[in-house]
């Protein structure tokens, strides 16, 4: 079988995975709905009881839409990275742009107890909490690019982005140590991470970020394959690096500090994913590993979704600790069968 039909075969199955995994995630919950229920009110009708499609439209839909946004974002963030600092530990939060986030919701929660009254109901309303994270991503970010246009170096723009992280991390913890109980368990809250609880508007808004920095990582797919072969290799072809490396950058930055600023910290989907996307397709070109970092970035994160419902039961997992638990033996598993086959 050659690779092209190979390759077809695998992005049918995945195109039809994601399917499955979009309506098994809203049809399964701590409420049983029937499937013919989940598929009348998507189309538009009328489900047998007025409760299950509330709970359809206003809750499990928005859910399943933030699933895929956050799957498809950070896996191709990861994929960014990794290419363009040539190191299969890279991830999306590798220039400190989660940390920047962390210390944005910190100020906001840790530090409440210093504002009026008044203030403290606004600040700490969700949106509130989604500017402040906002903010203190986009600040790392930019402090990042200013940086970035010192150095020629791509390995020292991540020793910079690693020396970021550190900084803001060691301020979240100055404040967490002044914080407390009540503060320190909502900011715990927050960084496990969360999908549900978005309205439409929200939505919107993390759709549109989402998108954006798709389409300049789709347009940055063969500068990512340039890179391949190194740098100077790069150059050689007629490749501006200073040009590529700045639209990487920013396109990470707006993927992965938009689904922080939304969902929180969610781990492991964007170092993780781009490794089972080549160990799967067994190859290194970014034209194919763009969709299919994609889309095995969508069911993965459906998929522990659905997990973290625990159906049947009215507990609701933390989606780090699904995607970490769910995620870490399969590429382990993986690898392991890779070195074996070879």
């Amino acid at each position: 079988m050659t690779n092209k039909k190979r390759n077809t075969i695998l992005f049918f199955i995945l195109a039809l995975g994601l399917i499955l995994m979009f309506f098994v995630s809203i049809s399964l919950g701590s409420v049983n709905i029937p499937f013919q229920d989940v598929y009348t009110s998507l189309t538009g009708g009328e489900a047998s009881k007025s409760t299950w499609e509330y709970i359809i439209i206003n809750y499990r839909l928005p859910k399943a839409i933030t699933a895929v946004l956050v799957g498809t974002g950070l896996s191709i963030s990861g994929l960014l990275m990794q290419t363009l600092f040539r190191n299969p530990l890279a991830g999306p939060y590798v220039l400190g742009l989660s940390s920047g986030a962390s210390l944005g919701v910190a100020f906001v929660i840790l530090g409440a107890g210093f504002l009026p009254s008044f203030l403290k109901f606004i600040i700490l309303s969700s949106y509130g909490i989604v500017l402040a994270s906002t903010l203190g991503s986009t600040l790392v970010l930019l402090l990042v690019l200013l940086v970035s246009q010192k150095l020629r170096d791509t390995m020292a723009i991540l020793i910079v982005g690693l020396m970021f992280g550190s900084f803001t991390t060691a301020i979240v913890s100055v404040l967490t140590y002044f914080s407390t109980a009540e503060q320190l368990q909502k900011f715990t809250f927050w960084s496990l991470g969360n999908l549900g609880n978005l309205s439409w508007e929200s939505i919107c808004v993390l759709a549109f970020s989402v998108c954006f920095g798709l389409v300049l990582s789709a347009g940055s797919i063969k500068p990512l394959n340039a890179l391949l072969l190194g740098e100077n290799y790069a150059k050689s072809m007629g490749l501006n690096l200073n040009k590529a490396r700045l639209i990487i950058i920013f396109a990470t930055s707006i993927l992965s500090g938009s689904i922080t600023a939304f969902a929180g910290p969610i781990a492991f989907i964007g170092l993780a994913v781009p490794h089972i996307a080549k160990l799967i397709f067994q190859t290194s070109n970014h034209t194919v590993l763009y969709w299919s970092t994609l889309l095995f970035g969508s069911i993965i994160v459906l998929f522990c979704d659905v997990v973290s419902q625990m159906p049947g039961f009215d507990v609701t997992l933390p989606i780090n600790a699904i995607t970490s638990i769910i995620g870490a033996p399969v590429v382990i598993w993986l690898l392991v069968r890779k070195r074996n086959f070879q």
